[in-house]
């Protein structure tokens, strides 16, 4: 991995239509960007296989879509108005602004654990400049959530915020969903979407970004047998990232040591993958204790137990949450997909996305777009695979054989179908293979 050049990685989605920045015909908007047709599709790809994996093929895990603005009182009772913060430090002679832990890592230093002051004293010790080379001044704390204010007037009680996660809007449903479902424990809410933070340094393309999506599940549990549902979503989660094509030699465990972990957690297990940027946390999962239900049940005053079936026992769930961000996991895929070779003295480069990934599962080409009749045929096999393959087959007659073959391997095509003349004799094509670059016949009703 180490060999794969992050700014490879960005070129080519740019160029092939997975992801441009943010507003870029304006100049551009930090911690944005826009997602292409193929970046759309393979993102779209990568989020219904986590749906059907952890929602469509399980009985026990309920999905909702809550509200992105939620009442300001959510977001007291989680804590975030007063701790969702990150150390900020700033340029004194540009002004400009860094997360103090951020300019640590980047001089060598693991800041994880330390407090501000710790920070600001290794800063100080090390001699550490900003990127600029000014002075950096003492850190102080920024809340990453995004203000508004709800209505038509302005006061403390119109405020709202962007949410940063999707966590809280499956709490807020707790007893929506017990109330209308009564299901057995365990069982889960899931819940993909936005979520908004305001970093102070967005960076490393879509990893660290200000508007971005999360695929998390609060699974609630008997207290007593928390460890059993922990080990059980952890290894339905390793075999979802197995399923995303990543190999399994990048993937890393790391149990959060009790220092570093949020302060509602009494169990961490971050997720870890190798990727150009380095080492970094592809997602987590936490055993959250009771700390969000109780939360909404003091400042609520609305009681959050739930009553065990044909028994009198009652108490608030423990809470194991699965969390993924969409975009490090399409980071993962892509950076894991990245491949270069050498093909008649040239180089290819080619993304050996899994099929079921692949934005584009077939490319259809006549091989002279100048025949009428080769042209018909291929319109006609192209409506065949549209049909069985919704969105995912692209018609492509542009330039000669050899750079459809190319273009299409860097957008991950698994399979270009030519129609040439032996096609109007025997209804076979030729099938050529992104990997091996193999080419075969195959009759028509095959491939459909």
């Amino acid at each position: 991995m180490n060999q794969v050049k992050m700014e490879d990685i960005i070129s080519l989605c740019k160029r092939r239509g997975f992801i441009y920045q943010g507003s870029d015909v304006y100049g551009g908007l930090s911690g944005t960007w826009d997602y292409g047709p193929l970046g759309v599709q393979l993102k779209r790809n990568i989020m219904q296989l986590w749906w059907r994996r952890f929602v469509d093929e399980r009985d026990d895990i309920y999905g909702v879509d809550a509200a992105i603005l939620m009442n300001q009182k959510v977001w007291k009772a989680s804590g975030h108005v007063d701790t969702f913060v990150d150390p900020l430090c700033e340029d004194m002679v540009n002004h400009r602004r860094y997360r103090t832990d951020h300019i640590l890592k980047d001089n060598g230093i693991d800041a994880d654990g330390m407090t501000m002051a710790e920070m600001d004293a290794a800063i100080a010790e090390k001699g550490i400049k900003s990127p600029d080379g000014n002075p950096l001044s003492k850190s102080r704390t920024f809340n990453m959530m995004f203000k508004t204010h709800v209505g038509a007037t302005e006061s403390d009680d119109s405020i709202s915020y962007l949410r940063p996660e999707t966590a809280q809007g499956i709490f807020t449903n707790f007893k929506n969903v017990v109330d209308s479902f009564y299901p057995n424990l365990p069982f889960g809410i899931a819940q993909q979407g936005k979520a908004f933070r305001n970093e102070i340094a967005p960076r490393d393309f879509v990893f660290r970004s200000r508007e971005f999506e999360q695929m998390e599940i609060e699974y609630f549990v008997d207290p007593s047998k928390w460890q059993e549902a922990f080990d059980e979503l952890l290894a339905a989660t390793h075999a979802f990232l197995e399923e995303l094509g990543l190999k399994p030699e990048y993937i890393h465990e790391l149990d959060v040591p009790p220092e570093d972990r949020a302060h509602y957690s009494k169990k961490t297990i971050d997720i870890e993958y190798d990727y150009p940027i380095g080492r970094e946390e592809l997602m987590g999962i936490a055993y959250r204790t009771d700390f969000d239900l109780m939360n909404i049940q003091r400042v609520s005053n609305k009681s959050m137990e739930y009553t065990v079936k044909g028994t009198n026992t009652k108490f608030v769930p423990h809470v194991i949450e699965p969390s993924f961000g969409v975009e490090r996991a399409l980071m993962a895929v892509l950076s894991g997909a990245y491949r270069e070779d050498e093909q008649n003295g040239e180089k290819r480069v080619y993304l050996a996305l899994p099929e079921h990934l692949a934005p584009v599962r077939f490319a259809v080409s006549p091989l002279l777009k100048n025949k009428p009749e080769l042209v018909e045929k291929a319109r006609e096999v192209y409506a065949q695979l549209a049909k069985a393959n919704p969105g995912r087959v692209m018609w492509d007659d542009n330039g000669n054989i050899g750079k459809r073959y190319r273009r299409q391997d860097e957008i991950g095509t698994p399979h270009c179908v030519v129609i040439d003349f032996q096609t109007l004799e025997d209804d076979t094509v030729t099938v050529r293979e992104r990997d091996t670059t193999e080419q075969r016949r195959v009759k028509v009703e095959e491939l459909v």
